[in-house]
């Protein structure tokens, strides 16, 4: 007896589908609102990262060092993200003081770390996603929108030459306070890239 050709494509089509769906990445959140970020008192995931001579860099071994204030920006071109590091220069000395070290990371290239340091004159360390491992590890990576895409080219952005791949993720804008074992003792994340924590609150 022959084989029903229909049933044969729609067979195909359900395992096509399938697959597609079990290679999606349930890290990544369709929107900035919709992600399900690392809680307070959790201890951070163990990833690696990258410096700005793109050599990989263990998070875990950063933080032993001494407790962390971790800051997770979309990358040198967002103009609120260059505020937030100007403003975080601007209390590097009182942290130090404190006992804390300041650590950065986004979505961009290693190569392009180093340009965000000179433009913004900053002496903590830049560390890179581009891959954005960290970001759906810490639970605030999200999909950026084709039309934010569109609407970034038109501010000559280029998320794709700024990060090296075509994933169009990016992470929510957060603020991690951690000891040294890496626990989370305080963190601030809002899905309005807009609003950042001030640097004298977070001194505070």
């Amino acid at each position: 007896m022959s084989k029903n050709p229909v049933k044969i494509i729609l067979l195909i089509l359900i395992s096509i589908c399938s697959v597609s769906f079990a290679q999606e990445n349930p890290k990544v959140a369709a929107s900035a609102e919709e992600i399900n970020p690392v809680k307070t008192g959790e201890k951070i995931p163990s990833v690696n990262l990258k410096n700005i001579n793109g050599n990989v860099v263990s998070l875990d071994s950063i933080v032993s060092s001494a407790p962390t204030v971790l800051i997770f920006y979309r990358g040198g071109w967002c103009p609120f993200c260059n505020l937030q590091l100007s403003g975080l220069q601007k209390i590097e000395n009182e942290l130090i003081n404190l006992g804390y070290q300041i650590i950065a990371v986004s979505k961009d290239k290693p190569e392009m770390l180093a340009e965000t340091i000179d433009k913004d004159q900053l002496k903590y360390t830049l560390l890179s996603d581009n891959d954005a491992v960290a970001s759906k590890e810490f639970g605030i990576a999200f999909k950026v929108s084709d039309a934010y895409i569109e609407k970034l080219k038109e501010y000559k952005i280029d998320l794709e030459a700024s990060s090296g791949n075509k994933d169009h993720i990016l992470p929510v804008p957060s603020v991690f306070i951690l000891d040294t074992s890496g626990n989370i003792k305080f963190e601030y994340i809002n899905p309005d890239y807009k609003v950042r924590l001030d640097s004298e609150i977070l001194l505070d």
